[in-house]
């Protein structure tokens, strides 16, 4: 049987119809999905938080001070949805400046909704210094917690050039001028310089603590001589208020400032996150792999691999060192 030019021609007409139709059926679709989407998601643009909920706001890994991470939280503070914050810790501690940023922006956050922080394995130094910025904080009885202080290392190679052979020339405008240096022995005037530093700026973590624990401040003095604290321990002197698990949180947000019992717990992430605050938790593993973190100096010198990461870092640390044999989440290596 043969099929004439007309048919042909035809037959090719209605193909192309059933395509386009085909096409506009999925387009279709898809602005629907989308536009379900976006009403969803309400004014702030996240899926599920147009409804009133209660927030949990994840703080993990090591503290530096993260943009996306403040105007997280900053987002959290306006959205009229949420009634209540749960700050989940789980740190060690990191940055002071970090740590810093992160107490101004969660003082800021509770003063908009009642916030409580509920610290997991650990949640020491840094990470402390931000569990204090909320209005009530709950710890496991093994948690760990505490290490309230400050830190400034510097690594010193000038043994290790000596015995290599390597001499540095070096240009200044005056004594002090990057000091302590890696490549010579620390003066005691540059020693001084930083330990007034680090005076002042531990001064003022003691001032926060008595202030937000409410102790007076040689207690407060006393208990900041940089040692751990289990969460039972921390109870007992007062840097916590109860013993628990966000079930706890929960509970002392809902019979202690009325939120509604009955709301669903939403994690809130900065946009582009896949897992919460995962940039903290990215930078730190770069840092340890020694990938492009560390000062110029160890770049060029090829010692950026060689030398522990807390020595790699610029700036003053508030930060508790798991031992050896555990990562940055407390579990076995």
């Amino acid at each position: 049987m043969s099929i004439d030019a007309d048919q042909i021609l035809d037959r090719r007409r209605l193909r192309r119809k059933l395509t386009t139709w085909r096409i506009l059926a999925f387009v279709a679709a898809a602005l629907a999905l989308v536009g379900g989407g976006l009403l969803a998601a309400g004014p702030d643009g996240i899926a599920g938080r147009s409804r009133p909920h209660i927030a949990r706001l994840t703080i993990s890994g090591f503290i530096s001070e993260n943009r996306a991470e403040l105007d997280l939280i900053d987002k959290i503070a306006k959205s009229d949805a949420v009634q209540g914050v749960i700050v989940s810790i789980n740190s060690g501690g990191g940055a002071t400046a970090g740590g810093e940023a992160l107490y101004e922006a969660i003082r800021k956050l509770s003063a908009e909704k009642p916030t409580v922080a509920a610290i997991r394995t650990v949640g020491a130094s840094a990470a402390y210094m931000t569990a204090i910025a909320a209005d009530h904080i709950v710890a496991y009885r093994t948690s760990i917690t505490g290490s309230i202080g400050v830190l400034f290392q510097s690594p010193e190679v000038s043994g290790a050039m000596d015995k290599l052979g390597i001499k540095l020339t070096e240009v200044k405008s005056s004594p002090l001028k990057a000091a302590p240096s890696p490549f010579a022995p620390p003066s005691p005037e540059s020693l001084a310089v930083i330990d007034g530093m680090i005076r002042d700026t531990y001064n003022w973590f003691v001032d926060i603590v008595a202030e937000r624990r409410k102790l007076d401040r040689p207690k407060a003095l006393a208990l900041s001589d940089g040692r751990v604290y289990s969460g039972r321990q921390a109870l007992d002197v007062g840097l916590i208020d109860e013993i628990g698990g966000e079930e706890a949180a929960i509970a002392w947000l809902t019979t202690k400032r009325g939120v509604d019992a009955r709301l669903r717990v939403l994690d809130w992430e900065p946009e582009g996150s896949s897992s919460p605050f995962s940039f903290a938790s990215a930078a730190f593993t770069w840092l340890a792999r020694g990938a492009g973190f560390a000062p110029d100096w160890m770049q060029a010198a090829g010692l950026a691999g060689l030398i522990p990461t807390r020595l790699q870092l610029d700036g003053l640390l508030s930060v508790w060192h798991a031992p050896s044999g555990l990562n940055a989440e407390g579990a076995p290596r």
